[in-house]
């Protein structure tokens, strides 16, 4: 079935390349669609398009339609196009004419805007509940391992001394950023584009605040026309969100691999969240960590496939849109996976004690050796030529006992505030 048919057969390799995985990702938004789908119908009957019978006649089909959704009977066969032609079909089969009256007063276009919309609504908060989460274990991790010093790096060279605690928060602190994003991007989708059926709004007298209200939107979509251009704006915002997101724990996800190498020694964590070699036994690999990191950066491509296929679009919909629906929703799947498991393993990591008495750290503390010349009197351009002719003379001996007091250095955290930064 098509909502389209005309009554002639397409041509089946039209079909199959037109249709493509739509029956399989349309699972994804299937509960959003009746969801719509009872407001729309709630609009109708307000209107005096559909009668209350009507009315309740629909709301039992498509409550019937959302409990087989939520319990895994619901299937689109391959004689659908798509979700919404196999919802109004059962509803014209279970109901006879009265399923034929659902698609009165829109269009296929606003139907998918709002059940993505609605689906990108959602699935923004449970991405932001989890990023919570991860951010709360890392906090917890920072405290844990506050007093646990770390070498710093820059250059990939030993640089200055760092800490666990340190580092923990830094990504603790950069997801904050991340969720500013998200947030931002949540208020983007928090509109209602119902209404704007093909792009060009309808005849009928439609109640388009009631809709909004009823589907709990913050506001609606005014302009129709603009209902139908936000089809790849809204999915562009979602992929910088994510991908900024992704960016975070794919860095942290590298540092990670880095730590846990014989070479650096500074991490571990038990045999079983590691893999092995088929020859070589003495491995421990860090799998879970590597393939945080691709998926990472696989969706923080998103955001570039996404511009270049609504790039220069003119007015009105395309069905280049049918393809930002697929990566988009997979993308939000996959950054669920992967907070998950990010959070679940990184509360099992061994923090190492690390010996910075050993040679390769020798010039680890050596601003903080220039610092003290600064505070006992000289400049700080002789204190660090005084310095430096001692590490090139070989002579220099570290000061391990220097304190960093400054807000949100390793002896001042600022765990507190870092916790009360994070958006309410």
């Amino acid at each position: 079935m098509k909502l389209w048919d005309k009554g002639f057969s397409i041509d089946k390799k039209i079909e199959q390349f037109t249709v493509g995985n739509d029956r399989k990702i349309d699972m994804h938004i299937a509960r959003y669609d009746v969801q719509a789908s009872l407001a729309h119908a709630i609009m109708l009957q307000s209107i005096g398009i559909i009668t209350d019978s009507e009315l309740r006649d629909l709301e039992k089909g498509l409550n019937e339609l959302a409990s087989s959704i939520k319990n895994g009977t619901f299937v689109i066969e391959d004689t659908f196009e798509d979700v919404h032609s196999k919802i109004e079909y059962e509803l014209t089969k279970t109901l006879g004419d009265v399923g034929k009256k659902i698609h009165t007063a829109r269009s296929r276009n606003d139907q998918v805007l709002v059940a993505l919309q609605l689906y990108y609504k959602e699935n923004l908060a449970v991405v932001n509940d989890k990023v919570k989460t991860l951010f709360d274990t890392l906090l917890s991790l920072a405290e844990t391992n506050k007093g646990s010093l770390l070498p710093g790096y820059t250059h990939l060279q030993v640089a200055m001394p760092s800490s666990f605690g340190l580092w923990f928060s830094a990504y603790a602190e950069l997801l904050i950023d991340d969720v500013y994003m998200l947030n931002a991007v949540s208020k983007v989708v928090d509109q209602n584009p119902l209404g704007s059926a093909a792009g060009y709004g309808s005849s009928f007298p439609i109640d388009r605040e009631l809709t909004t209200k009823e589907l709990n939107f913050s506001t609606l979509k005014y302009n129709v026309v603009a209902a139908q251009l936000s089809r790849g704006k809204s999915e562009l915002s979602i992929a910088a969100a994510l991908g900024g997101l992704c960016n975070t724990m794919a860095r942290f996800s590298m540092d990670v691999c880095l730590y846990m190498s014989q070479n650096f020694n500074f991490i571990s964590f038990p045999d079983e969240l590691t893999t092995g070699s088929s020859i070589m036994p003495h491995k421990k690999n860090p799998d879970v960590f590597e393939l945080i990191r691709g998926k990472c950066n696989k969706i923080q491509a998103l955001h570039t496939e996404m511009v270049l296929i609504t790039n220069n679009l003119p007015t009105g919909y395309h069905r280049d849109f049918q393809l930002l629906k697929e990566n988009i929703i997979n993308a939000f799947e996959d950054v669920k996976d992967i907070l998950d498991i990010f959070n679940y393993s990184i509360q099992q990591v061994i923090v190492k004690d690390i010996d910075l008495t050993d040679e390769k750290y020798q010039y680890l503390f050596t601003v903080d050796s220039i610092n003290n010349l600064v505070i006992e009197g000289m400049s700080f351009r002789d204190a660090y030529q005084q310095i430096s002719g001692q590490v090139q003379a070989g002579t220099y001996k570290p000061d391990l006992g220097k304190e960093h007091s400054h807000v949100g250095s390793i002896h001042n955290l600022s765990l507190d505030k870092i916790r009360e930064k994070y958006p309410k």
